[in-house]
């Protein structure tokens, strides 16, 4: 028997959600194509910001070399929570041959990128040894757009999340295929 319990109280669920995340996009830099990919792949993703489909702030800099944690070239790519859906599913879509490392922002940025982490595409091993267990502060990017860690409130109350699991619960009362939630 496991002794692993995943938290369900609601409160605590929703305090701890993660709301910014990264997507490294990484190429061989030695690699004319890959690199070249890679940076066709980052147009993309800013034309597409730009034209409202999702939010999605590449930083200006692009790493032709190993830096941080990162083995080979890459750059970062900040979406919050609101957007993951849309980026995830137009990167997956759209990656071609590159790698992408996904992890969240928290406080403690080796977990997030060491089990905390997805990969869309061949994982590369990570130099975590240049990462920070803990740090005290939230890792705000771009508080400017009041997104993320920076939103003024969170989209739902608890009583809204409340009414919107039993409203599902009835609904899916009817569908054979779906799991029912435990009573307790």
């Amino acid at each position: 028997m496991s002794d692993y319990h995943p938290p369900t109280d609601l409160e605590e669920v929703v305090n701890s959600e993660v709301k910014e995340w990264h997507f490294h996009i990484y190429f061989h830099q030695r690699n004319a194509d890959q690199h070249q990919a890679a940076l066709d792949l980052r147009d993309a993703v800013l034309r597409l910001r730009r034209d409202g489909a999702f939010v999605a702030v590449p930083l200006f800099r692009v790493n032709t070399d190993p830096i941080g944690p990162h083995p080979v070239g890459s750059y970062e790519i900040w979406v919050p929570s609101t957007s993951f859906s849309s980026v995830f599913s137009y990167l997956c879509i759209n990656r071609g041959s590159l790698s992408i490392l996904v992890h969240p922002l928290t406080r403690e940025e080796r977990k997030d990128h060491e089990i905390r982490s997805a990969w869309i595409g061949p994982p590369f091993p990570l130099v975590l040894s240049s990462l920070p267990v803990k740090t005290e502060e939230l890792p705000l990017q771009y508080p400017s757009l009041k997104l993320g860690y920076s939103a003024p409130e969170p989209e739902f109350t608890l009583d809204q999340r409340r009414r919107i699991g039993a409203n599902l619960e009835r609904i899916l009362k009817g569908e054979k295929e779906a799991a029912k939630a435990p009573m307790n």
